[in-house]
């Protein structure tokens, strides 16, 4: 069975060497693709022997709805090609506890479903730790982690589905039968504030993108990265801890009845917040 991974990047240098590590041990890197927002050499540099595509930098208005429609497009063509097509931001990482699944790869060929949704958290750099080093495993250094609705996201078809919103983009006719499949045991970890010095830098370009004016550019969140960042970083410090066994199995049993959302015709996970902190298992240092 043939799989690749795809993204899009532009500057974050940091979270996209985290990708590429990640998943270059899991598939090689000849099945990593890239999308570069922008030209920019590093990419190449932090991705040797991953397939690097430069597109212009000349339009925000509108990114995330053009955005998206450009990566279904590709999605689609290496569906062509592959088996399966896994699809994440640059810094998101699908995790695979080793006690339920030998390797990713093995766990995608287990399943028979068109699509598959991940349980996902947020990682958190709670301590101001050492910078996680290019080529080093982020796992080894931060385990502070909170379960999220928001990021259990769809992340890789086997058939010409688009992705949307976090959900699946279908057609109205297949929305309310269509399968909501998350395995046991598969983790979407979203890095954003994993590293306190790559979440500095990469502040300060969201900033200047959320200012760009006109209809569909990015919004607030953008234009107030650095207040974001430092009020998520201050509730995750605040919550009380919690078991990996006891946050993961809540988390897992409350968003097994997702959302179908007839006015976009997307299925997603709903967006719950779960209000305890944990941390992760030695497993994941491992990765």
């Amino acid at each position: 069975m043939d799989i690749c991974a795809l993204t899009m990047a532009h500057k974050d240098h940091w979270a996209l060497s985290q990708w590429f590590r990640h998943y270059s041990r899991a598939l090689g890197a000849e099945n990593l693709y890239v999308i570069s927002h922008g030209s920019d050499p590093r990419i190449a540099e932090i991705c040797p022997g991953a397939s690097v595509l430069t597109i212009p930098r000349n339009r925000l208005q509108g990114f995330d709805h053009w955005r998206g429609r450009m990566l279904n497009g590709f999605q689609q063509g290496l569906l062509e090609i592959y088996d399966w097509v896994i699809r994440t931001d640059a810094d998101e990482l699908i995790c695979v506890d080793p006690s339920r699944w030998p390797s990713l790869p093995q766990m995608m060929r287990d399943q028979q479903a068109p699509a598959l949704f991940a349980l996902g958290f947020d990682l958190f750099d709670l301590h101001a730790g050492e910078a996680v080093k290019q080529g080093s495993c982020v796992f080894a250094q931060r385990r502070d982690a909170v379960f999220t609705g928001h990021y259990s996201k769809a992340w890789a078809v086997r058939r010409p589905i688009g992705l949307r919103r976090h959900g699946l983009h279908l057609r109205p006719n297949r929305l309310a039968e269509f399968p909501f499949v998350m395995p046991r045991g598969i983790y979407l970890a979203h890095l954003k504030f994993a590293d306190r010095t790559a979440l500095t830098a990469m502040t300060g370009i969201r900033t200047e993108v959320g200012s760009v004016e006109g209809k569909g550019a990015p919004g607030r969140a953008w234009r107030q990265a650095d207040q974001e960042a430092t009020a998520k970083l201050s509730k995750a410090a605040a919550l009380p801890v919690v078991s990996w066994e006891e946050a993961e199995a809540e988390a897992w049993e409350a968003l097994q009845t997702p959302v179908r959302d007839e006015v976009l015709s997307v299925l997603r996970s709903k967006s719950l917040r779960f209000a305890q902190r944990t941390e992760l298992p030695d497993w994941f240092a491992t990765l």
